[in-house]
């Protein structure tokens, strides 16, 4: 009796106690918690509960509580759990094992960025990218890539949304685009592209003379050259003579560069040239030049000044011309007032001598003036005398001479009739 007593007790709570395991949530989504529940349907103080996956015992093993607690479940942790339950004297038999799907969300939002921000780094200085993503569960794994065709540069796997690579010493071959990747089994997700600038300071720059050699003369065009051999683009370039600017030019990508003018007097002294690409300027050692001066153009004035001059000197000319022909033309007295030489009597022996008939004599004449144009001016003279016969009474009587002056206008040509005007 009391076996069978034992027996009816015992099959109704071995089939009352049967054990089930539930999930919540039925679906966890990765990186998200979990909780395991397994259920008796007649509870005892006594009872205790073990947890297993595929076979695998969770946790601690058997413990006195009916749950199981997963913080933070991640994709690993997909596969068939089940549970069981036992007292001290009666073990009970394992639940159903039910299948746990961790449901993962992909990595999204991917982007690079650079320390320092920009991408504008001094060589030797450290480059950091940071790999970041906004969103995507379990373990992420990140990759970077140089170039456009992808040289890969590291590759990192870790529980995080953000990752780093560095470059401890940059050179100027790291100039280039870089990106990078991420991916948490769901697909590969990739950032855009972000230029990365090396900057380096100029060099001090190299300056050279166009002439052949230090001396030139005025006139002549020369040509200064400038260059660094180290310095990131674009570099502006100065040119110097003593410690005023001449010019400048600009080198966008790098490189010589060079400036033409025309010398001076002024310009004999030392030149030089400064070069900048924003990281600071550097200038280059001084070169003297010594301009000459031809000893035939030292005097001599610009072109427009010399025709200005002879402008005026033509001017003055004419007018000083005007001046002493209207002078000559005021002083000089009429034909008839010339003034002339007094008129000279010329002796002549007598062409008589005792005679009573007086005989008249020849007219003499004389040039007086020669006036300074084509005109000669001429005095002739008549002179009378008369003599008294011997044998009458002795007196001697000189008419007196009024001669009479004769003007005559003579032209200088030969062989040209002579038109005389006589006034008595």
């Amino acid at each position: 009796m009391l076996l069978r007593l034992l027996l009816l007790v015992c099959a109704p709570l071995s089939e009352a106690n049967v054990l089930s395991l539930k999930v919540r949530p039925p679906q966890p989504i990765e990186g998200n918690s979990a909780t395991l529940t397994c259920e008796v349907q007649t509870p005892s103080q006594m009872l205790q509960f073990c947890f297993l996956k595929d076979g695998q015992t969770l946790g601690l093993g058997w413990s006195n509580s009916s749950k199981l607690h997963i913080a933070a479940v991640r994709k690993r942790d997909t596969g068939y759990y089940w549970c069981m339950a036992k007292t001290a004297q009666l073990k009970f038999p394992q639940s159903k094992s039910i299948q746990i799907h961790v449901q993962g969300v992909p990595v999204s939002n991917v982007r690079l960025e650079t320390q320092p921000q920009g991408g504008h780094v001094m060589e030797g200085e450290k480059l950091v990218f940071v790999c970041l993503v906004s969103g995507g569960t379990g373990d992420i794994t990140f990759f970077w890539y140089k170039g456009t065709l992808g040289l890969n540069l590291e590759t990192k796997t870790q529980q995080s949304l953000t990752a780093k690579f560095e470059i401890p010493v940059v050179k100027m071959n790291d100039s280039d685009q870089y990106y990078c990747a991420a991916d948490n089994g769901y697909g590969l997700s990739l950032s855009e592209l972000v230029n990365v600038t090396v900057r380096i300071p100029v060099s001090q720059p190299t300056f050279t003379l166009g002439a052949s050699s230090t001396q030139a003369v005025v006139g002549d065009m020369v040509e200064l050259h400038c260059e660094v051999q180290k310095g990131s683009p674009p570099i502006l370039y100065w040119f110097c003579h003593e410690d005023v600017t001449l010019g400048s030019t600009s080198a966008p990508s790098g490189g010589r560069a060079s400036f033409n003018f025309s010398l001076t007097a002024e310009h004999s002294g030392t030149f030089s040239c400064k070069a900048d690409n924003g990281l600071g300027s550097q200038r280059s050692e001084m070169l003297s030049l010594n301009v000459t001066v031809p000893t035939e153009n030292r005097d001599l004035l610009p072109s427009g000044v010399i025709e200005g001059l002879f402008g005026v000197i033509g001017i003055i000319i004419v007018i000083l011309s005007l001046c002493c022909w209207f002078k000559k033309k005021i002083e000089r007295p009429p034909d008839r007032n010339i003034l002339r030489n007094p008129p000279r009597l010329l002796p002549q022996d007598s062409t008589y001598l005792n005679s009573s008939v007086p005989v008249q004599p020849e007219p003499v004449y004389q040039n007086a003036n020669v006036s300074n144009d084509d005109k000669i001016y001429s005095l002739v003279y008549h002179m009378h005398q008369e003599r008294q016969i011997v044998a009458g009474p002795s007196r001697t009587h000189i008419e007196d001479m009024d001669p009479a002056a004769i003007y005559a206008r003579l032209k200088k040509a030969n062989g040209i009739d002579v038109d005389y005007e006589d006034a008595m």
